[in-house]
């Protein structure tokens, strides 16, 4: 019997379920009974706070890597209002607070010229999230974003992203992001839907929408994206395909699509049950809607660059988020950043004044510092894989060991259940596989740290509240 087998036969029908799935009819709703994670990964061990800092400063002082593809995430913690379906807010905007973080955040980022790994590597993508990066002030945009590139070693071809709600592309930001080499804009439309939009809290109506995209995209200065959210409450899956069309018809370079997730403590889960707004879509609804997502944006002959990611035109190359899912380095700055930088994992402070202390301190303002689990980069290699769509065992085994081969027993299952198809030494995932790659990539995980390491782990975290 192999190695993989006996793991499959001592899981329990439960485990088993949740892992592999049952077989069925309707394998894009029917393969597994819900989504199990929001992001696929193995869990490290957390290093004491009294050693934080000695060991961030020694892995800052070591010798940087050119060759290697890196990127940066600074994080921006204010927005204008609480959208419900949001789980990201941190702080209410505030200028005079923005001002006083703005100040740390340029200090934090001067700290960062005195490391040598910072600045012996090369920076291929910058990413400010948030929060609402465009609730800055042209002032503190403009500070900031001048600091930012005289400190980093920026690629000739750096990818920049300003993520942005559509209120604040106005023309008095839109310029200050331009002239520091803001090359990517990605902003979250989430619906065109005057009545939806609104009932999940955000601001503008359809055409107050359209004109600010277009304003952006006048420019030709910057990669223009959107975010869209399938199985919004009120959302029917004629308003989502109207959405698409919508937004294919505007000048934009390309968009995300994501699935609402109704978490149980979450705003719009309460808002839900006191019947203040209708129910969202299930997840079986939901795979639906990214059906006819993929039929439509095929059709169209759309480029999928990862399995919630879509480019319309060339320009767009969606830098960061390749980056950060396949192992390359990523180096947080902001209260509530989080990154990762060779085997460490690092979150950054989420409380404001937490994180200004320790800035004023001189210290890099960590919360937790992680050391990851083996295989780290093993595990990164398979998410890459499984975010393209596909597995390579074959690929993976070459690289790591030939006991990796024993997971295409479990390929195999899943092409028996309709999640994958085999060409060749590759499995390409169906439209099911595609709506259940999280559950897929972390099964695949937790077997190969079962089958390489020993290590049996299973990871059910309490999302999709809407069933």
């Amino acid at each position: 019997m192999s190695k993989i087998r006996e793991i499959l036969d001592n899981l329990s029908t439960e485990q088993y379920k949740m892992m592999i799935g049952e077989k069925s009819c309707q394998p894009l709703t029917e393969t597994f009974s819900k989504k199990r994670v929001v992001h696929p990964g193995a869990n490290g061990q957390m290093v004491p706070p009294v050693k934080q800092q000695e060991i961030w400063l020694e892995y800052m002082q070591r010798k940087g890597d050119k060759s290697k593809k890196k990127a940066v995430y600074i994080h921006i913690p204010f927005c204008s209002q609480i959208c419900l379906y949001c789980g990201f807010f941190q702080n209410y905007s505030n200028e005079e607070r923005e001002t006083m973080y703005v100040d740390r955040l340029i200090k934090q980022l001067l700290m960062a010229k005195e490391y040598r790994y910072v600045q012996d590597s090369v920076i291929n993508a910058v990413f400010f999230g948030g929060g609402t990066p465009s609730t800055l002030s042209p002032y503190n945009a403009d500070r900031l974003l001048k600091t930012m590139n005289e400190v980093l070693p920026l690629a000739n071809d750096c990818e920049i992203t300003m993520e942005a709600r559509v209120h604040d592309l106005v023309d008095e930001k839109l310029q200050v992001w331009f002239k520091h080499g803001v090359n990517r804009i990605s902003v979250g439309v989430q619906s065109f839907d005057t009545a939806i939009r609104q009932s999940m809290g955000r601001k503008d109506d359809k055409e107050t929408v359209i004109e600010n995209l277009k304003r952006a995209a006048s420019y030709n200065q910057a990669v223009l994206i959107i975010d869209l959210i399938y199985g919004l409450p009120a959302q029917s899956l004629d308003n989502f395909v109207n959405d698409l069309k919508i937004a294919d018809s505007l000048p934009i370079d390309g968009m995300d699509l994501y699935q609402l997730n109704v978490f149980e403590q979450s705003a719009l889960k309460k808002a839900i049950d006191n019947g203040k707004i209708p129910p969202a879509a299930t997840t079986k609804q939901q795979a639906k809607y990214l059906e006819a997502a993929i039929s439509y944006l095929d059709e169209l002959g759309y480029k999928r660059l990862s399995v919630c990611h879509w480019a319309k035109t060339n320009r767009e190359r969606s830098m960061y988020n390749t980056l950060a899912k396949s192992g390359a380095d990523v180096i947080p700055f902001g209260s509530g950043a989080g990154g990762f930088v060779g085997d460490i994992s690092m979150f950054l402070n989420r409380d404001l004044q937490c994180y200004m202390n320790a800035i004023d301190e001189g210290k890099w303002p960590l919360m937790v510092l992680t050391k990851e689990a083996g295989g780290k980069v093993l595990f990164k290699d398979i998410q890459a894989q499984t975010e393209n769509c596909m597995v390579n065992i074959q690929k993976l085994a070459q690289v790591y060991s030939e006991e990796l081969l024993q997971l295409e027993e479990v390929l195999n299952i899943w092409v028996e259940y309709g999640l994958f198809e085999k060409c060749g030494h590759t499995y390409k995932m169906t439209i099911a596989g595609q709506f259940w790659q999280n559950n897929i990539t972390q099964t695949i995980i937790e077997l190969t740290q079962q089958l390489l390491m020993g290590k049996k782990s299973f990871e059910v975290q309490p999302i999709a509240a809407q069933g």
